[in-house]
């Protein structure tokens, strides 16, 4: 395996070519690519071959299943998620504010992969926003408030049956299969700062949407908390936009990113297949 690397110039991600990944891969050439990972946080795979077993067998080199609560798999699968649009709906785009894969687990998973299907010419960038680099270059005043500091997650503003995807949603004509739960209304506290289970590097973890208050402080003190916080980690200096093509595969590291799916591409289907990798250790944020 001759690996190609080329950055994408932005605040992270990288394309990778000279490896084919419809093909077992030895444990130097896996080891290889989890360093590629770990250090730019995004991979791009373009022109990958891949049929669902192939996109099974990549995701289990880096960990094991994560647990994708809400979000029915497709039929004979237990751990592929369709991500579909058809080119006539009209229900709101689904993942479109930043986020943290299920930041609400108190184990959340440590990354995703992404394979591309069916794919417009246009639209559809997949937005990252780095939070090492976040961190690193915020405010001391902005850190010292959040040093020290748990964040409490919930999944209830999406899937609770009164969320954005809850009882309302599913009379919409929405492609994806999502199944609300009265369970989306639990939370979970996780640090606001913490290190990288693998690299030790500190970063922020979450964001507004499944965080919904911070430990010990009273709602207003929360809320303003909050959106400081917010504005600066979506700041567009720690933002990688992802460009999208057919038979390409992306995987990202949820421990040390936000995401969020972008439109503009009305009128066409769009489809990809989605795994999750969970936590490496059994451990992770928490």
């Amino acid at each position: 395996m001759s690996l190609e690397v080329e950055r994408s110039g932005q605040a992270c991600g990288a394309t990778v070519r000279g490896v084919d990944l419809s093909i077992p891969l030895s444990l130097e050439e896996v080891a290889a690519l989890r360093s590629l990972w770990l250090e730019h946080l995004v991979l791009c795979f373009p022109d990958q071959n891949l049929d669902d077993d192939d996109l099974l067998q990549f995701t289990r080199y880096f960990g094991p299943f994560g647990q994708d609560p809400y979000l029915k798999p497709i039929p004979g699968q237990d751990h592929i998620i369709a991500i579909r649009r058809d080119a006539n709906e009209t229900a709101p785009l689904f993942a479109e504010n930043w986020h943290t894969d299920w930041s609400f687990q108190a184990f959340p998973p440590s990354g995703t992969c992404l394979f591309g299907i069916t794919i417009p010419d246009h639209g559809g960038n997949t937005h990252f926003a780095n939070q090492h680099a976040a961190l690193e270059q915020m405010p001391s005043e902005l850190r010292m408030r959040l040093e020290g500091r748990k964040a409490i997650h919930s999944a209830r503003g999406g899937y609770a049956p009164s969320g954005l995807y809850g009882e309302a949603d599913q009379r919409s004509d929405r492609s994806m299969t999502i199944v609300p739960s009265e369970a989306a209304l639990d939370t979970q506290l996780h640090p606001i700062i913490q290190e990288h289970d693998e690299t030790g590097r500190l970063g922020l973890f979450g964001c507004l949407g499944y965080v919904i208050g911070i430990e010990g402080s009273d709602p207003e003190e929360s809320a303003e908390l909050l959106e400081a916080w917010y504005r600066w980690q979506t700041r567009d200096e720690f933002v990688y936009s992802h460009q999208w093509e057919p038979n390409m595969l992306v995987m990202w590291d949820n421990r040390s990113l936000l995401h969020r799916a972008t439109g503009g591409y009305d009128g066409h289907d769009r489809l990809l297949h989605r795994t999750t990798i969970g936590a490496v250790r059994g451990g992770g944020p928490g």
